[in-house]
């Protein structure tokens, strides 16, 4: 079991690592070490998250998870295998906390009769202004 936040834990078994060579920082380290890291999560054989959980999941996080529901997470900005892990790990906690909070349900209102009249009263000075730099015609300058 591995523990991402207070609240959130993922059993080993749905998660896999992968590694790559970086295109980050490290010189000829990066030439022959494989020090990118691709987590994945497989949401669905998650045993801690409900079925309601896992739909947040998928629906908040869509723009990361294919087509066969397994989570996809990068690291690379560190030299080291080992760092990079670390970090694609606090990065999953913190996507799936964010994931999980509960919004607060937006409460409707109206825009007061003031502003709008405060807003349309603008609107119109801006008018005047604009038609006051424009170019003068004969009729205005007859009249």
């Amino acid at each position: 079991m591995i523990t991402l936040t207070d609240t959130i834990s993922v059993p080993e078994y749905a998660l896999r690592f992968f590694a790559s060579r970086s295109s980050g920082p490290g010189g000829q380290n990066v030439n022959k070490v494989n020090t990118r890291v691709l987590l994945l999560l497989d949401i669905a054989a998650c045993d801690n998250f409900t079925d309601q959980q896992k739909r947040l999941i998928r629906t908040r996080l869509a723009n990361r998870i294919d087509c066969t529901g397994i989570l996809r997470l990068f690291a690379q900005t560190h030299r080291s295998q080992a760092a990079n892990r670390r970090a694609a790990l606090q990065r999953l906690g913190e996507l799936l906390q964010s994931a999980l909070a509960v919004h607060a349900p937006r409460i409707a209102t109206r825009v007061p009769r003031r502003v709008r009249e405060k807003r349309l009263r603008d609107k119109k000075q801006r008018g005047r202004l604009k038609r006051l730099r424009g170019k003068i015609s004969r009729s205005d300058m007859e009249g």
